[in-house]
């Protein structure tokens, strides 16, 4: 129930007339269909209140964009009002943008995944409105799979080492380029999210746990770093380690790969007219370590406002419709992403463009979070010092056991006296 402080401001905020014709700036997405399909939406928007909203191009590399949304918003800078965050940048950048909690209606707040309305209260402010949630899921060749007698993807690492390993065999002799598997393995925040996967399925935990325990020192993630070095130059090409999301996709939808870690918006981009892949991809839950279970890190974009915008009204309008069920829907059905409105993921049009979208229904829900919350703004320095440790392995500059005591040492410097 919202406070009386909190409902004078939102009868303030709803008394404010409408600007007809004012224009908004939108840092939105770059990752394959993303700016084309976020700009249909505001499009949309726009021929409906007779606003303009104008897309800025942004950097494709999450910790690229976060660097330039941070310049921006400490400068106090007005330039852009309503911009697309990441999953673990409430804690970074909350301070920046506007509450939305009296500005938007619980009952619209409440139809998206509770958790990541939590993940995205800052201080007691709703920072962000759920736009889509993203889990990593593994990508099969399923007539590959067929081919050299598989009978469904890999349940186990050491399962997907050896499919790899002979798929990618039979195929060289007709593609030389053809790899076994890909990933996100370039020194960025996806190695982290990777790498947090790897290591939570070989029972190595969650780098630091929730209470702010630093847990990276101990035998499984040795074992866990140690399986994945021997992946590069082997089933993976050496350059894998230069991937990001979008070099790990043109490698395999090109159909240059038997098997590749990503988010689900690759999906609708395999499938679609003109793909060498077309047809031929089955999506499922990513492998099991050591531990006996796989894991998936959570991912997800939001929609927040620049506490400094001059048109907040309009601004919250236009986040209220990109987040509402029927967007949402028209996001799933016509670029695979994966909706924070539980009662989409049982839409029959839904699971009929984008069929994984059911089975790992519970994948996306129990996705593994970045201890993001625990170490609040000290995020970015403790998710580089293990995207550096593991980045040191899968380069060879580093041992396993090095890297490890390396960066435990670290952590412990990025942490002092507290997160």
């Amino acid at each position: 129930m919202k406070t009386t402080a909190a409902l004078t401001v939102l009868a303030l905020f709803a008394a404010a007339p409408a600007r007809a014709g004012v224009t908004l700036s939108f840092a939105c997405d770059s990752t394959g269909k993303g700016y084309d399909i976020c700009k249909a939406g505001t499009d949309a928007w726009a021929a409906k209140t007779g606003n303009t909203v104008n897309v800025i191009q942004v950097p494709n590399e999450t910790g690229d964009r976060l660097g330039l949304y941070q310049q921006q918003l400490a400068a106090g800078s007005s330039d852009v009002d309503v911009y697309m965050i990441d999953v673990v940048w409430p804690g970074l950048i909350g301070a920046h943008l506007l509450d939305l909690k009296p500005l938007v209606p619980d009952k619209e707040v409440s139809a998206h995944f509770p958790a990541i309305v939590q993940n995205n209260t800052f201080n007691g402010k709703l920072v962000g409105i759920p736009w889509f949630t993203d889990a990593g899921v593994l990508y099969s060749r399923s007539d590959l799979l067929a081919k050299y007698g598989f009978h469904g993807p890999p349940k186990t690492w050491d399962e997907l080492a050896a499919m790899a390993k002979k798929i990618q065999d039979g195929e060289r002799a007709a593609n030389p380029l053809f790899q076994g598997f890909v990933f996100q393995g370039k020194n960025y925040e996806g190695l982290t999210c990777d790498a947090l996967e790897w290591l939570t399925s070989f029972g190595g935990g969650t780098i630091i746990d929730p209470s702010g325990k630093i847990t990276i020192k101990n035998p499984q993630t040795v074992a866990m770093l140690k399986t994945v070095q021997g992946w590069v130059g082997t089933i993976a090409p050496e350059a894998v380690t230069t991937y990001a999301e979008e070099e790990a996709r043109n490698v395999w939808q090109a159909g240059n790969a038997a098997f590749m870690r990503n988010w689900p918006y690759a999906y609708a981009l395999g499938q679609a007219e003109g793909s060498a892949i077309k047809g031929k991809i089955t999506v499922s839950a990513l492998p099991a370590g050591a531990s006996g279970h796989g894991a998936s890190t959570l991912g997800g974009w939001q929609l927040a406002v620049n506490a400094k915008s001059k048109h907040a009204k309009e601004s919250v309008e236009l986040i209220r419709y990109l987040t509402g069920p029927e967007e949402e829907k028209r996001r799933a059905i016509q670029g695979s992403f994966s909706p924070t409105i539980a009662s989409l993921y049982k839409d029959p049009e839904i699971l009929a463009a984008t069929p994984f979208f059911g089975p790992l229904y519970d994948v996306f829900v129990n996705a593994v979070a970045r201890p993001a919350t625990v170490t609040k703004a000290k995020y970015n320095q403790a998710s580089n010092a293990f995207a550096n440790a593991v980045y040191s392995v899968l380069t060879k500059k580093q041992t396993p056991e090095e890297a490890v005591n390396a960066l435990q040492s670290q952590l412990a410097r990025v942490k002092g006296k507290g997160w």
